[in-house]
C-alpha cells in the first residue's frame, strides 16, 4: 500500500464518527421540520407552537438515548481501560470494538493494545529485577566464601599456629587456593560481561581443528590422569578446517572437557569427537561426551545461566566458577553457532557444538 493511499485511508476513518453524526442530525432536522410542517397545516397557530415544542423534546430525547446506546458502552470501555492503565492493572479485554470502526474505535484498539503492552514491558522489567538481584545474591555468595575462608586462615596463623611449620603451610597453600578462585571468578565475570556487551569480538579465521584438540588434550591429560579420568580425542582429519575465533575455540572446549572431568566418576571417561553434518556439508559438529554424575532433565534449561550449579557443594569443592557454560554459551552465540546439551542423571552428559567448516564437502 503506498503512503498516498495510506494517508486517504487514515483521513476518512478521522471523520467517520463526524460523518455518522451528521447523518444523524440531518435525519433528526428533517424529522422535526415535517413535524412542523404538518402540523401548521392541521393546527392553529398556537397549538402548532406547543406540538413543534413538545416534538423537538421528543426528538432530544430519542437523540440522546440513540447517542447513549451506541456510544456510551464503547466510551465507558475506554475509561476503563484507561483507569486499569493508570493503577498499573492489566488484563485480558474481550473484542469491544463494533463495525462503526470510527475514532473511538480506534482509540479502544490502541488502549487495548497499549494495555498489553505496558504488562508485557512491566512484566520483563520484573524479570531483569529478579535476574538482577539473584546475580548480586550469587555473586555475594561466591565472592564471601572464599574471603572468610582466607580470614579464617589468616586469623588461625596470626594466634600462633605461624609458628608452627607444617600447619602454616597448609594453611597458605589452602588460603592461596582461594585466592585463585577468586582471580577466577573475577576473570570470568569480566569476560562474560565484555561477551554480554559486545566489547570482546570474535575474530573468525580458518584454524585446523586437529591442532587446537591436540593443543587442548596435553594441557589438560595430566588433570584427567590425576583425577583417574581417560581422556580420548577419536581420530580426526588433520587437514580439518573450521572458521572460527581459535582462542575463544579453545576456552570453549577447555570449559566443555574440564566440566566432563570435574563431574565424571573415578574410573570414568571423557571423549572428544567430531560429526560431519550430512545435511549441510559447510557445517561439523563437535561433541564432548563424559560418563560422569549426568544432568537432572529439569536442569538442563538452567546449566548455562550464571552461578548455576547442578552439585553446589561438589563445584566449589572442584574451584568452579559456575560461569564456564554461561560464557560457552555466549561464545557460540556470537559465532552464530548451536550449543546443544543431552544428560541423564547417573548416564553421562554430551555437549555438543556446530562450527562452519572453511572448506564444505561438495556432495
Amino acid at each position: 500500500m503506498s503512503a498516498t493511499r495510506r494517508k486517504k485511508k487514515k483521513r476518512r476513518q478521522v471523520y467517520k464518527l463526524g460523518i455518522r453524526m451528521a447523518i444523524y442530525t440531518a435525519i433528526l432536522s428533517s424529522l422535526v421540520i415535517f413535524c412542523l410542517l404538518w402540523l401548521g397545516y392541521e393546527f392553529e397557530a398556537k397549538e402548532a407552537g406547543t406540538a413543534a415544542l413538545l416534538s423537538a423534546a421528543i426528538i432530544c430525547f430519542f437523540t440522546y438515548a440513540i447517542s447513549f446506546a451506541l456510544e456510551y458502552k464503547r466510551l465507558e470501555t475506554l475509561e476503563r481501560i484507561s483507569k486499569n492503565i493508570s493503577r498499573k492493572r492489566f488484563m485480558e479485554y474481550e473484542d469491544v470494538t463494533t463495525t462503526y470502526n470510527d475514532e473511538v474505535d480506534y482509540l479502544i484498539k490502541q488502549g487495548v493494545k497499549s494495555s498489553r503492552t505496558i504488562e508485557r514491558e512491566i512484566q520483563r522489567l520484573n524479570r531483569i529485577e529478579n535476574y538482577r538481584k539473584e546475580f548480586i545474591g550469587d555473586i555475594s555468595h561466591e565472592l564471601k566464601t572464599p574471603i572468610f575462608a582466607i580470614q579464617g586462615f589468616i586469623e588461625t596463623l596470626l594466634n600462633g599456629a605461624i609458628d608452627d611449620d607444617e600447619v602454616n603451610r597448609d594453611f597458605l597453600r589452602k588460603a592461596m587456593r582461594n585466592v585463585n578462585r577468586l582471580i577466577y571468578l573475577t576473570k570470568d565475570l569480566m569476560e562474560i560481561s565484555k561477551l554480554e556487551t559486545g566489547e570482546l569480538k570474535s575474530e573468525i579465521e580458518k584454524i585446523y581443528l586437529y591442532e587446537v584438540l591436540y593443543d587442548i588434550y596435553e594441557s589438560l591429560n595430566y588433570k584427567a590422569e590425576k583425577e583417574q579420568i581417560q581422556l580420548i580425542i577419536n581420530d580426526i582429519d588433520k587437514n580439518m578446517q573450521v572458521k572460527a575465533d581459535k582462542n575463544q575455540l579453545k576456552q570453549v572446549l577447555i570449559n566443555l572437557i574440564e566440566n566432563g572431568i570435574k563431574y565424571n566418576v573415578p574410573n570414568g571417561r571423557v571423549e572428544v569427537g567430531v560429526t560431519v553434518s550430512h545435511e549441510n556439508p559447510e557445517k561439523l559438529f563437535i561433541y564432548v561426551k563424559d560418563t560422569g554424575i549426568g544432568i537432572d532433565e529439569k536442569d538442563i534449561p538452567r546449566v548455562s545461566e550464571r552461578f548455576f550449579r547442578v552439585d553446589k557443594s561438589r563445584s566449589r569443592e572442584k574451584g568452579g566458577t559456575g560461569l564456564g557454560l554461561a560464557i560457552v554459551k555466549h561464545i557460540m552465540e556470537a559465532h552464530g553457532e548451536s550449543f546443544n546439551i543431552e544428560s541423564e542423571p547417573n548416564q553421562g552428559t554430551t555437549v555438543t557444538i556446530s562450527l562452519r567448516r572453511a572448506h564444505p564437502v561438495t556432495q
